[in-house]
């Protein structure tokens, strides 16, 4: 088993770790144990200071306890009081509103405070964990009190923005115009933690590392993709926030938009961030922009009734907390795309996500054309397997090969097997939180995991048809299906008239 290995990595220059929105959840859950990870793997700075920043009237140490309290309860890995010790000896708190005159004066004596005193060069990292709805007034506040701005040669300024980055292309379009009012692309770190995992980052190695896969990357070998984010969880106390958005906004041009464009995006010139974020931008532009009449014959949109997960009774969508009785809100999407380019023309990409589901799955699965069945006549074409590549993500983290063989014995008989990869088998890892590596990364200064504006507005613009013709229609082709089951049966329709089905969750 060869284990992780940090000796060697690029240490971060120094830097003040600017969290916003400091006393929620995302900070005590994800943050906080993602900053104690590095500092146990030798990965932060040794100049390094955390401020954190929030309504409420706290104290430095009324923060400092509640997170000494937050990491006993999330971390992922035993906790060295010594090392914890070190890390919130770092730690600050500011009370500061961008909506409150001067507010940011504060903040930014504190800034200047702390730099000098843990000799962080200036550096500043602005975490965003706060609602969408703060991303354009702080940094707006941010750049009206001068703490963002850069010279050549003088310390640097980034941005960590969480998505989600808009609801449609248009307040897409208008985030992107308020982040780039006062900061420059470079500066901007649109984050989605998804990307944090390493199976998501492996594709790019299984693909441009291995020369027996990519030759048959392409339209002349795949049939087609098939794309899963399957959760067993409902919506529990978050009916409100759900009820708002759905599952499309939440899900698609998010986690699937990742997947898909690293999937299906064409070899950069080399491995460094412009030219990757470049090649994953042009994929997503090229999605087939459907009309009206070619999103719905293209889509399936359901919420699920009541039923049973994990031997638990989930009651209907409709029935749960906060969430009206009446919504078309979908818990579920199924989406035929295409992608109009030279490697993909013909090949169809399908993509489903949705809640209350049979299983936890995220997976991607290439489909590979079958032989020809010229050689095999006396063999039935029902029996012979079909040509998967599965990359898990999660909960199996792994490839797996799905191929024909020969059934030992002394007739001719053809079997399907699997040849599986597992990461777990292979390398050691401590648990993370999917948070660290980025985080170290915007550290550093490498944006490769983290979207550009021109790829989250591609995003915007795949997903728009469905957008407009689902609220067009309202309620009207609303599917429905059971909590606990693999979905509607209008998904599997999708992909029945094609002569395709769906992999089982």
């Amino acid at each position: 088993m060869i284990q992780t290995d940090t000796s060697g990595v690029r240490r971060p220059d120094p830097c003040c770790f600017v969290i916003f929105g400091a006393t929620g959840d995302l900070t005590q859950r994800l943050l906080v144990p993602a900053l104690y990870n590095l500092a146990a793997t030798n990965l932060l700075p040794d100049h390094f200071a955390v401020i954190g920043v929030g309504r409420a009237d706290l104290t430095s140490d009324d923060f400092r306890n509640g997170l000494v309290e937050a990491l006993g309860k999330f971390a992922t890995r035993p906790v060295d009081r010594e090392l914890a010790k070190k890390l919130f000896n770092n730690l600050s708190y500011v009370q500061a509103d961008p909506s409150l005159d001067g507010s940011f004066d504060t903040l930014c004596a504190r800034l200047l405070d702390v730099e000098d005193r843990y000799r962080t060069q200036g550096n500043r990292i602005f975490y965003l964990a706060t609602p969408p709805a703060g991303f354009a007034p702080i940094v707006k506040a941010l750049g009206a009190a001068k703490l963002v701005g850069e010279e050549d040669g003088g310390p640097w300024r980034r941005v960590i923005v969480e998505k989600p980055f808009g609801t449609d292309l248009g307040s897409a379009r208008a985030l992107n115009g308020d982040l780039l009012s006062v900061l420059d692309e470079d500066q901007i770190y649109r984050m989605d933690h998804y990307l944090g995992k390493e199976t998501v980052q492996n594709i790019t190695m299984l693909r441009f590392a291995n020369g027996v896969f990519e030759p048959l990357w392409n339209r002349n070998h795949i049939d087609h993709v098939q794309i899963t984010v399957a959760e067993t969880v409902n919506v529990e106390r978050r009916g409100a926030f759900f009820d708002a958005t759905g599952t499309l906004r939440d899900m698609v041009p998010n986690h699937l938009f990742q997947l898909l464009s690293l999937v299906a995006m064409e070899p950069p010139s080399r491995f460094e961030a412009g030219a990757v974020r470049a090649e994953k931008a042009e994929v997503l532009d090229a999605i087939s922009h459907y009309t009206d009449e070619q999103a719905l014959a293209n889509s399936v949109r359901a919420s699920y009734g009541a039923g049973t997960v994990n031997g638990e009774t989930v009651v209907g969508y409709r029935e749960a907390p906060d969430v009206s009785p009446t919504s078309t809100t979908e818990t579920y999407v199924a989406l035929k795309l295409h992608i109009d380019n030279w490697r993909w023309a013909g090949v169809p990409f399908y993509l489903r996500t949705g809640k209350a589901l049979s299983a936890r799955k995220s997976e991607v699965a290439i489909k590979f054309k079958a032989a020809p069945f010229s050689m095999f006549r006396e063999t039935p074409v029902e029996r012979l397997a079909q040509n998967f590549m599965v990359l898990g993500i999660q909960p199996d983290e792994g490839i797996r090969l799905h191929f024909n063989a020969k059934v030992p014995g002394p007739a001719i008989r053809i079997g399907g097997v699997d040849m599986r990869f597992k990461y777990a088998d292979f390398f050691e890892a401590a648990p993370s939180t999917g948070y660290e590596t980025l985080i170290y990364d915007c550290m550093i200064g490498d944006a490769m995991l983290f979207q550009r504006a021109d790829a989250v507005e591609a995003g915007w613009c795949a997903v728009e048809p469905f957008q407009r013709v689902w609220r067009e229609t309202k309620g009207a082709g609303l599917a429905t299906y059971a909590a606990g089951t693999n979905g509607p049966s209008e998904a599997d329709a999708l992909l029945g008239r094609d002569g395709r089905s769906w992999r089982h969750l």
